[in-house]
């Protein structure tokens, strides 16, 4: 238990708690165990979101995509080449997870998200990635650009649609072989 003397002085002077005494440990108990509840479902996101993206960066690799170094992208001429791929990088104003140079010379900025809960997936997808879709779409234009997201997890399908509406790609992890790589290799012809 914690040695806070303002919160537990009876600790200090070994002696039970009074009733308020309860009360004040009841309540730093509690607000102990929502704190480590949240930081547990922060770590489990950020896991499952880096095990995410080395599975997407994997498959590319797979597909003979070459990864190339992480650079601000400004214009589509900075852009990695068709086969080519990047992580973590700017995309004019706003960062995506890959930057992907499709076969007929656009750009897939693709983001990775990852969901625990159907209140979290607005956050993650259309507060999220559906806003940098609609950025990069407007900022590189609608023909230059296909903005997409991985997902995995909880996700209400209202959300999902209004995503799309906004121009955001979707693609499942589980499945990511027969949807975004099959994707990708039809924008060879």
């Amino acid at each position: 238990m914690p040695r806070d003397r303002r919160r537990f002085p009876w600790l200090q002077e070994h002696r039970d708690p009074n009733d308020a005494g309860r009360e004040t440990a009841s309540a730093a108990l509690a607000s102990a165990a929502m704190a480590a509840m949240r930081r547990s479902e922060t770590a489990r996101r950020s896991e499952s979101k880096t095990a995410q993206e080395l599975f997407v960066e994997d498959a590319l690799s797979q597909r003979q995509f070459v990864q190339v170094g992480t650079h601000p992208v400004r214009t589509l001429a900075e852009a990695p080449e068709p086969g080519q791929f990047c992580r973590e990088s700017m995309l004019g104003t706003r960062k995506a997870d890959f930057i992907i140079g499709l076969p007929d010379r656009r750009v897939m900025p693709l983001e990775c998200k990852v969901s625990n809960s159907y209140t979290n997936s607005i956050k993650r997808l259309n507060n999220d990635a559906a806003v940098k879709a609609e950025v990069w779409r407007r900022d590189f234009g609608d023909m230059n650009v296909i903005p997409a997201a991985v997902l995995s997890g909880a996700f209400k399908l209202h959300n999902l649609e209004d995503a799309q509406r906004r121009g955001l790609t979707l693609f499942w992890s589980h499945s990511l072989e027969a949807q975004l790589l099959d994707w990708i290799e039809r924008t060879r012809t």
